[in-house]
Formats: structure tokens, C-alpha cells, sequence
């Protein structure tokens, strides 16, 4: 029997436009067989709700930079062959921006351990970092430049300085 949270879908018709269960990601597969990849209900509802973009501090600050007249790409590949996006991407000017979460990826002043699965997420979090690592250092030898704004920044703040590098860059030509 299905968990609650599938009560009342076809689990049969749970792939979308015509797409066979089977080819959907292994984490859906996982909850129709009922083993859920969430420690509790709890946690599993909480991780379904979080936003990888449109998050409140990435919406206010694209707020605050389309104000100062910037117009940008939104979650977007800077270097297409990479598979990493930016949540505003200036292509003309090469430059990339992520506003990122202080918990997901490590802010030295507001993140705080979990308390449970302690080793999961010290795991999970030191390769966000090693990943955003790496992703500016690719970003680099493309030739751009990257700004890191954390989630607990003030958005007018942070567009000024989206601002001051985006018009400092002299567009490719």
C-alpha cells in the first residue's frame, strides 16, 4: 500500500505527458514502493517545499537590481556545457550571480549543524561548498566574473554591487 502522501493518485499514472513511471527520477520511484528517502514524513515534507529558485532573498534581489534599470537572465547556464545555474546571469557582461542559502551552502556566520543525520548533511553541505568552488573557478577561466550574495544580505546592498561589477565590465562584442 501507497504512503499517505500518495493516497488518491493512479500510482500507474503518476508519469507525466505519456513518460512511463519507470523513466522518472528514482526518488518518486522510491515513494511508490513506499520507501521514502526522507528520515521522517516530517523532514520529506519540509525537503519537497524547498525552492532551488524564486526563493524570497533571489526574488529580492532581482527586485532591487531590475530597480536600479539592469536587465539579466534568470536561472540560467553561463556556460552551457556545465551543469550549474545562476540565479542572475548579465551575458553580454559575463557575469554571474548566486544568491545562496546561509544553511545549504555553509554561510560561516549563520549556519547551523543539524542535530540529526549529523554526518549526512556535514557531507552534503562540505560538497555544496566544494561544488560552488568549483564552479567559480570554471567560471573564472571562461572569463567571468562571479558574485555570491548570501541569502542573509541586505537586497539593495547587494544590487548596488551587482551593479557596480555588471557596468564596470565592458560588454563582448
Amino acid at each position: 500500500m501507497p504512503p499517505d502522501y500518495l493516497r488518491g493518485y493512479d500510482i500507474a499514472r503518476l508519469g507525466t505527458a505519456g513518460q512511463p513511471l519507470s523513466r522518472r527520477s528514482s526518488k518518486l520511484s522510491a515513494l511508490v514502493k513506499g520507501l521514502s528517502w526522507a528520515s521522517t514524513e516530517r523532514v520529506r515534507r519540509v525537503m519537497v517545499g524547498n525552492r532551488s529558485r524564486d526563493t524570497k532573498p533571489e526574488l529580492a534581489v532581482r527586485r532591487a537590481v531590475h530597480a536600479l534599470g539592469l536587465r539579466y537572465r534568470v536561472g540560467t547556464r553561463p556556460l552551457p556545457s556545465v551543469r550549474r545555474t545562476a540565479d542572475l546571469v548579465f551575458t553580454r557582461r559575463k557575469v554571474a550571480v548566486f544568491v545562496d542559502g546561509c544553511f545549504w551552502h555553509g554561510c560561516p556566520i549563520h549556519c547551523i549543524a543539524s542535530k540529526t543525520n549529523v554526518a549526512y548533511w556535514e557531507g552534503k553541505i562540505s560538497a555544496n561548498i566544494q561544488r560552488d568552488s568549483d564552479t567559480d573557478r570554471r567560471l573564472r577561466e571562461a572569463d567571468w566574473i562571479v558574485i555570491r550574495i548570501w541569502s542573509h544580505e541586505d537586497p539593495e546592498r547587494a544590487a548596488e554591487q551587482v551593479r557596480n561589477v555588471v557596468l564596470s565590465r565592458c560588454p563582448k562584442e
